[in-house]
């Protein structure tokens, strides 16, 4: 999987069909594939905003390393070396982002800015949504959220 993301990008189907009203867009070389070079602002742009991402570096017989984001786990890359791999997921979470950028999207805050943008969606009976209900109360919690967060993190601390 390496990223060959420079300044150009080949992406899939599902990029194209995101980027229709993107005039550029519209000529793909090969149907469902775009290959031109981005915006130099955007991708600029673009990079400062992958840089403040947190990196997962992880060790991966037969390549070497695989690394990705914190924020934006599904854009990955591999390299020889630790920095080969920090380079190039760098650069293929840069083309991510350059994407969201480039269809209006807004990209991730980086983890460190502790923002709360991501949500788990839990199935409960209407049982045990009113017992939580009532453990949060009477635990002086203001929702279920905020004590299943606090319960499920101090679990894992201690």
């Amino acid at each position: 999987m390496r990223s060959t993301c420079k300044s150009t990008r080949r992406f899939t189907t599902f990029t194209a069909s995101r980027a229709r009203n993107n005039s550029a867009a519209r000529r793909p070389t090969k149907p469902g594939l775009i290959d031109r070079p981005f915006d130099p602002a955007i991708l600029r742009k673009a990079r400062d905003i992958a840089s403040s991402y947190q990196l997962v570096i992880a060790r991966e017989p037969g390549v070497g390393y695989l690394g990705r984001t914190v924020e934006m786990p599904y854009a990955m890359a591999d390299g020889k070396t630790l920095d080969a791999c920090a380079q190039a997921t760098l650069e293929a979470t840069a083309a991510a982002v350059a994407t969201m950028l480039e269809a209006g999207d807004r990209p991730p805050s980086p983890a460190r800015d502790g923002k709360r943008e991501s949500q788990v969606k839990i199935r409960l009976t209407a049982a045990e949504k009113l017992a939580l209900e009532e453990a949060a109360r009477a635990a002086g919690f203001r929702s279920i959220s905020d004590y299943i967060r606090t319960a499920a993190l101090d679990r894992r601390a201690g």
